[in-house]
């Protein structure tokens, strides 16, 4: 918060953010990890998780100050800088005169189809030897998820150590995604693959063994580790047979040119690595030819609404990941009586035809959540000159209740 409140740079958040990500936010975390040992150092995923909520909240309020949705500033009319201030570029692109708005939908898309996570220990069906009960009145089984919510996207999360287990569970569910009218499949093999043969061996064992799943197959994400430059692997067999999509690799833009020069064919973005890398990456992307997607960290609550917001702009390979209704299945109530749509999936969808046209819609006058007493409200009951910031009903009232 310090770092922020004093941070000189004024202008766009698009130019705020990009700047303090290059001017501050790395000091910050060498400082952090100094002298701590190599197994307890802060990630930089780590640092852009915390950077993210700051630079969000400025899209939000510089749209809430002209009275425009966040994502209708991303234009010449609102942004003092072009893209050519912040990206290189190969193969003749010029974004000199370019805006990020030029790789957005004009408008955002009030449906989007959602992706469900099958983790590795997930069960599938009730046939399943040693699955649990459910106590908590939610799903257990892939197949109640599905009809229940409707689901038509599903992501597999494999191994990538073990090629049988890998093979068997990506057609296992396969069979009951195909049984129940589910259309797309995608496979996360957890940075854990440093073969490309592996992979490449899967899909087309795939392909000979179980044809309609292969063909549901829509793309693989992230077989190989993330540490994108120390591990140089040309991955073009994979990206031959499916798209191949960049995900934890994936922290700025710099990384994705790195990824497509060794055939990378696409990458996943996500506001909580915050919403201004997420965005310079999908305009270097898109103008490069490569797929995109927008993927979760699990983002209950408020932060639910940023992310479907930058899928809803975006022209994904399809819909959008969501998963925090799967794992925090409660957690976003208080926000889901007010956006209904956008924390539980209905015909395998979301919907964000509740949000505001001001900001990111939030409607937070509108929603019942107490929220702890902002920092600038605490430095001055400490003595010190209050930092601005944006009221609420529910700041005030958790003022009272302290």
């Amino acid at each position: 918060m310090d770092c922020w409140s004093v941070f000189p740079v004024t202008g766009h958040p698009l130019q705020i953010g990009e700047a303090f990500q290059r001017t501050v936010l790395q000091d910050e975390l060498d400082n952090v990890n100094q002298g701590v040992a190599d197994a307890d150092r802060l990630p930089l995923l780590a640092a852009l998780l915390c950077c993210s909520a700051f630079d969000i909240a400025l899209y939000d309020a510089f749209g809430n100050l002209h009275g425009i949705p966040a994502m209708h500033s991303l234009t010449k009319e609102f942004c003092s800088s072009d893209l050519s201030s912040f990206l290189d570029s190969d193969d003749g692109v010029d974004f000199r005169g370019r805006y990020p708005a030029d790789y957005l939908r004009p408008r955002r898309l009030e449906s989007l189809p959602a992706w469900h996570l099958v983790g590795g220990a997930d069960p599938l069906t009730p046939d399943e030897a040693g699955a649990p009960p459910a106590y908590d009145g939610h799903p257990v089984f892939l197949s109640d998820w599905i009809k229940r919510d409707g689901l038509k996207c599903l992501k597999v999360k494999l191994r990538g150590s073990d090629y049988e287990w890998d093979l068997l569970r990506l057609t296992q569910v396969g069979e009951v995604a195909q049984s129940h009218g589910v259309e797309h499949l995608t496979a996360d093999f957890n940075c854990t693959v440093t073969d490309p043969n592996y992979v490449v061996e899967i899909i087309d064992q795939l392909a000979r063994q179980a044809p309609a799943v292969h063909d549901r197959l829509l793309y693989i994400e992230q077989p190989f580790p993330y540490d994108l430059e120390k591990h140089m692997i040309d991955v073009r067999e994979v990206s031959r047979r499916k798209p191949l999509l960049m995900d934890e690799s994936a922290h700025n833009w710099e990384l994705v040119r790195v990824g497509r020069a060794l055939g990378w064919t696409g990458v996943a973005l996500k506001t909580c690595k915050t919403l201004t890398g997420a965005l310079l990456s999908l305009c270097w992307a898109k103008a490069h030819g490569m797929g995109l997607m927008v993927q979760d960290l699990t983002n209950p609550m408020l932060a639910q609404i940023p992310h479907l917001t930058l899928a809803a702009y975006t022209e994904t390979l399809m819909g959008v990941e969501t998963n925090a209704m799967q794992f925090y299945p409660d957690a976003s109530a208080i926000e889901a009586s007010v956006h209904p749509g956008i924390y539980r999936r209905r015909s395998g969808r979301v919907e964000l035809s509740t949000l505001g046209d001001h900001g990111f819609g939030y409607r937070i006058d509108e929603i019942d959540r107490i929220l702890p007493a902002p920092v600038a409200s605490r430095i001055a009951a400490d003595g010190g000159a209050p930092l601005p910031h944006f009221r609420s009903r529910h700041a005030d009232a958790a003022r009272s209740d302290s």
